[in-house]
């Protein structure tokens, strides 16, 4: 087996270990992929996948200006997914009992599904971090003669992380079939409330990083 191979399988498993831990954004996908369908969570899934994608590429290649310049302004960036989270979770929150039914909602909005999970994930500039620990342990970031190694590496990154939201996306819609619509509504409630509790986690910690800047 080449060693490009090795770095695809390596990526393939780092974008499922990256993507399986269900975050505030991976319930936000859970949550669409059980009120709009399997397409919708898988694209909104994509999206999460394309963020980590671009970190992937900006660590693999040494592009300290772009990772200065994200970690630089993190504070706004954080405080941006902070208010977003805070939104999704109120929204899904009030959502009308009318509304959680049996079968999936047919607009679906798919390019807004993308971009709300993307914008959410790459407003997380702290992700980068894991990334650049990952190359350099590997010994790929910023190597000239290691290019097509780190191809091959985001690249199953991206694909790792697409496949574990097509099955996990894929199983929701298995298991929707067997809920109760009052048990989904209690769902979407839960939810919303685990969102809400990770905004205030958020801000918290954003809060407590500014007074340490400010002193």
């Amino acid at each position: 087996m080449n060693n490009e191979l090795i770095y695809l399988i390596k990526g393939l498993i780092l974008g499922i270990s990256v993507a399986a831990p269900i975050g505030p954004i991976g319930i936000i996908c859970i949550n669409r992929t059980m009120n709009k369908g399997y397409l919708s969570g898988v694209i909104s899934g994509l999206g999460i996948a394309t963020a980590d994608l671009i970190y992937g590429v900006i660590a693999g290649l040494g592009l300290t200006i772009i990772s200065n310049l994200l970690l630089e302004y993190k504070l706004w960036l954080q405080a941006f997914g902070v208010i977003s989270l805070a939104y999704f979770g109120v929204k899904i929150l009030v959502k009308k009992a009318a509304d959680v039914n049996g079968t999936f909602s047919e607009k679906r909005d798919l390019l807004k599904d993308y971009f709300t999970t993307f914008i959410l994930t790459i407003t997380n500039p702290v992700t980068i971090l894991l990334f650049v620990a990952v190359f350099a342990g590997l010994g790929l970031a910023n190597s000239e003669n290691s290019k097509l190694a780190i191809f091959m590496m985001v690249s199953g990154i991206f694909v790792g992380s697409g496949i574990w939201w097509l099955f996990l996306s894929g199983l929701i819609v298995k298991l929707k079939s067997r809920i109760s619509r009052k048990l989904l509504r209690r769902i979407d409630v839960i939810s919303g409330l685990v969102i809400l509790g990770f905004a205030v986690v958020l801000m918290v910690n954003l809060i407590r990083e500014m007074i340490l800047l400010f002193e």
